[in-house]
């Protein structure tokens, strides 16, 4: 078994302002979504990529126009028990909650 057909999960944060810039209005959004997408495939190496619906909304949350610059993503791949399936690996791309580790502290309760 090599080390792409591992069932693994990593943390990402990906800098959706590189996918849209300069993109027309009605197609940022959308296009961000294509954008974890194809980063996801390249990172997992699996063609099947399902998207979170939590994700979905993260990345909407601002509306067509306004999508969020960076959005921390957590990228699982999975086996997948579908009989009839081409691949038998498949990712699945969740929004982490909660705060990033960049700019925060650890405060003590002392």
């Amino acid at each position: 078994m090599g080390k792409t057909q591992d069932v693994v999960t990593r943390e990402y944060t990906i800098n959706l302002a590189k996918a849209v810039h300069g993109l027309t209005f009605k197609k940022r959004a959308p296009r961000a979504v294509q954008a974890v997408k194809k980063f996801a495939q390249k990172v997992m190496k699996t063609s099947d990529v399902r998207v979170d619906v939590k994700l979905n909304k993260a990345i909407w949350s601002k509306g067509i126009r306004n999508v969020p610059r960076k959005i921390r993503v957590q990228i699982s791949r999975k086996r997948n028990d579908d009989e009839d399936a081409t691949e038998d690996l498949y990712s699945y791309v969740t929004v982490v909650d909660g705060p990033t580790n960049e700019g925060t502290k650890v405060v003590d309760d002392v």
